[in-house]
């Protein structure tokens, strides 16, 4: 069965996704979450980015592509695309600005994006970093679409029966 990448910005519905798969039986890892980030160095020593521990994601995927069993991974970090080759999909959530930061503003389950520095921060990262995400996206799904839509989108591309 397939492992999928589940990436974007921040406030597109990642977590909220996710939960709703898990809730469906499949497995989910929200990298945000459990030690699977490090604080690294940029290549060429130009500063410090939060990246994917490639040891913990190398052995998770491996262990799904043994097991046989879907796997959801969801993450926005500047070293994923050394594993696109391990996914069966790179699905983008997508939506337009003001509906990211509109999510952001109400959410209560991550403090991420309340101050006016992190808001910019999110403004500027989503005009920089989501073109990049989308040229190397498979599937993108815009989740200003009903949820069990995009979940339901998610679960067929995982080719299993669990949804």
């Amino acid at each position: 069965m397939a492992v999928l990448l589940v990436t974007g910005m921040s406030g597109v519905g990642k977590s909220t996704v996710l939960g709703l798969l898990e809730r469906r039986g499949y497995r989910v890892v929200d990298t945000d979450l459990g030690g699977w980030i490090e604080d690294a160095p940029l290549p060429g020593g130009t500063g410090m980015e939060p990246q994917w521990r490639e040891d913990r994601i190398e052995a998770l995927i491996a262990e799904h592509e043994r097991s046989g069993e879907p796997l959801f991974i969801a993450g926005t970090v500047v070293n994923q695309g050394v594993f696109y080759p391990r996914f069966a999909e790179i699905v983008l959530l997508s939506a337009p600005l003001p509906v990211m930061l509109e999510r952001i503003e109400a959410r209560g389950t991550n403090p991420f994006g309340k101050t006016s520095g992190e808001r910019e921060r999110i403004i500027a990262d989503t005009a920089e970093i989501e073109p990049l995400l989308r040229s190397s996206a498979t599937v993108e799904l815009d989740t200003r679409r009903p949820i069990t839509e995009t979940v339901d989108r998610l679960a067929a591309l995982a080719g299993s029966g669990n949804g």
